[in-house]
């Protein structure tokens, strides 16, 4: 069997922030792919704005480096299980993996999850310990920690024999010894080359390549990225795609295109191992194969993780409607959703009875604030009911997500994080002391419990906590409630402007999430109640101005701080029978009906049923 020395493809796989796009970073760097003058950005693979800001990878990325005479295919992907489904079908392109682990962390849910799916398709691994540098480093009980999650996720003997090399990305070093460290990216380039199996040289046989990524672009439509899996493929060849429904479909390929660095390059011929992105077609998809038109062989249709969470999106109809977006009619975010369709496979839209309504389902809440973040960026306003997960209906049993949650904290916070997770009908899996004052905990809990919790976890944990949670399996579903919001919210009585006064006497109501000046509509919630019941309020009132002088003036009234929720912790908040508002430059939560004596009606209404 003849191999192709000269290409090795390898996956980046870890826990969120445990280094990933900062180790590819310095791989580019020390490879010299790039000039001696050519500025390089950090975090160069990151390249959407929520990407950078946030810090996370969204998007699965590839890149190939120069190294001697090998070519080293690198993708990085998402450490979010939100966006399982762009890891799982990088791992179709690649021989081998490289797992990224922190020396202090150890191993996470994510890492648990992206290291379980490389390993269930006999993947050759390698282990980088990364964050070496860190003072309290514990590199030989992280090994350990590693070693005992291959054996507990079945590991066979090759993959259980992985090298590890230890590096610090941040400071560009590495080394085999977590001692010996030096100024370069050698000992991780070399491990490669040893360990990774060179793809098979088939470049004889006919073509098979198969569409793993989409990507879109204005000047030759669509782009399916991909790896040549035997045969050659060239510029102006006449293929056939065979479709997911078994249908067969010609065209010319009128671009190819390989990768060097950050760049995508016109190229003209690629062979058997290479990843390349082609483009000609319009409706290209993943999971389809291109062949020659005399040899129609299609491989198995990837599988795509189904989507665990939806939402309603609205067309925006709030008294404010219009004022700061620029695109906010039915039309125009229905365009918007379908050509989030082009390229992200594991989002699902759905219309409903209302022309103003979808239904849009994805893989969690990030998964779709960040659909929901770009498109208020793009000028969109929009209105979103509370996420709901998706039951399944699996051997005649209705059953529903259940998600893995490992939490860290502070000893003395373990026993109110049981009692709350208990709550949620979690079921407590492990207990670790770490014997520095920090906890461990491992739990399995419905994925409809963790809904909204992450803002009681963290005023619980006094914000030292740390939550992290991957889906798990599906499970029958629970009775009864789970999780949702405990307490009611404050309600506003009229339109107008939130006064000082106003807020000042609601105070000891409970918490205000406007300040003074802000505009307000009747219906918009304007804080938290400090009881389990919704209080309609008038916070616009003003206070009666008299001749009367006072001893203490107005100005030594201070108002407390307002709290102010990010577009997640809204979205979390929400009730059933509320919205979140979402515009370019606002994120307001409310009623779904505004008129007080109307929802007072409709609440009897519900309970009577």
């Amino acid at each position: 069997m003849q191999l192709r020395n000269d290409i090795r493809n390898i996956a980046i796989i870890a826990h969120v922030d445990h280094g990933k796009t900062t180790l590819v970073d310095q791989l580019l760097k020390y490879s010299g792919t790039f000039r001696e003058n050519e500025q390089i950005d950090e975090r160069a693979m990151d390249s959407g704005d929520i990407e950078r800001e946030r810090g996370i990878t969204i998007l699965a990325k590839n890149t190939a480096i120069n190294y001697q005479d090998t070519r080293i295919n690198i993708l990085d992907t998402p450490g979010h299980a939100d966006f399982g489904g762009e890891v799982e079908r990088i791992l179709k392109m690649v021989d081998g993996v490289a797992l990224v682990v922190d020396s202090y962390e150890g191993t996470m849910p994510q890492t648990r999850f992206v290291l379980k799916k490389a390993l269930e398709q006999k993947l050759t691994p390698i282990v980088v310990l990364n964050k070496i540098d860190r003072p309290n480093a514990r590199p030989e009980d992280v090994v350990d920690e590693v070693l005992d999650l291959f054996i507990e996720l079945g590991a066979d003997d090759e993959q259980l024999e992985f090298p590890v090399v230890y590096a610090s990305a941040l400071n560009g070093t590495s080394g085999l010894e977590p001692n010996d460290q030096q100024e370069t990216m050698d000992p991780v380039f070399e491990t490669i080359i040893k360990h990774i199996p060179a793809p098979i040289d088939n470049r004889e046989e006919p073509l098979q390549f198969q569409v793993t990524l989409l990507d879109y672009n204005d000047y030759v439509g669509r782009i399916g990225v991909g790896r040549v899996v035997r045969g050659k493929i060239h510029v102006g060849q006449q293929v056939v795609v065979m479709k997911k429904d078994g249908s067969q479909k010609s065209f010319r390929i009128s671009k190819l295109f390989g990768f060097i660095g950050l760049k995508r390059i016109e190229i003209e011929e690629a062979g058997a191992g290479e990843i390349v992105a082609i483009s000609g077609l319009e409706d290209l998809n993943v999971g389809e194969t291109i062949c020659p038109q005399d040899h129609p062989d299609a491989l198995p249709i990837l599988h795509i993780d189904e989507p665990t969470l939806q939402m309603t999106f609205v067309t925006n109809n709030s008294p404010f409607a219009g004022r700061e977006g620029k695109y906010i009619t039915s039309r125009k975010i229905e365009e918007r959703l379908m050509k989030q369709l082009e390229t992200d496979v594991s989002l699902r839209v759905d219309p409903t009875e209302s022309p103003d309504a979808w239904v849009v389902s994805g893989r969690g809440e990030l998964h779709l604030s960040i659909l929901i973040e770009n498109m208020r960026r793009e000028g969109f306003e929009l209105q979103l009911s509370k996420p709901k997960v998706i039951l399944k209906e699996i051997d005649g049993v209705l059953c529903e997500p259940v998600e893995r949650v490992q939490v860290d904290v502070p000893e003395e916070h373990t026993g109110s994080i049981m009692e709350s997770l208990g709550e949620r009908k979690g079921e407590m899996l492990d207990m670790v002391n770490f014997g520095n004052g920090q906890v461990r905990l491992e739990f399995k809990v419905p994925s409809r419990g963790l809904i909204g919790y992450t803002t009681e976890f963290m005023s619980q944990t006094r914000g030292y906590g740390i939550l992290n949670h991957t889906f798990d399996s599906y499970e029958p579903v629970i009775k009864g409630n789970v999780g949702g919001r405990r307490q009611g919210v404050l309600v506003a009585l009229e339109n107008g402007k939130a006064s000082a006064y106003g807020i000042l006497g609601l105070e000891d109501r409970g918490t205000i999430f406007v300040e003074p000046g802000t505009e307000v509509y009747a219906g918009m919630i304007v804080g938290e109640h400090n009881r389990d019941n919704d209080l309609t309020v008038n916070i616009t009132k003003e206070k009666h101005l008299t001749n009367v002088r006072s001893a203490t003036k107005d100005q030594t009234s201070v108002i407390r701080k307002t709290r102010k929720m990010s577009l997640e912790e809204a979205l979390e908040y929400l009730n059933d029978d509320e919205y979140c508002e979402v515009t370019p430059e606002s994120i307001r939560l409310r009623k779904k009906i505004l008129n007080k004596n109307e929802r007072e009606k409709a609440a009897k209404r519900a309970k009577v049923e």
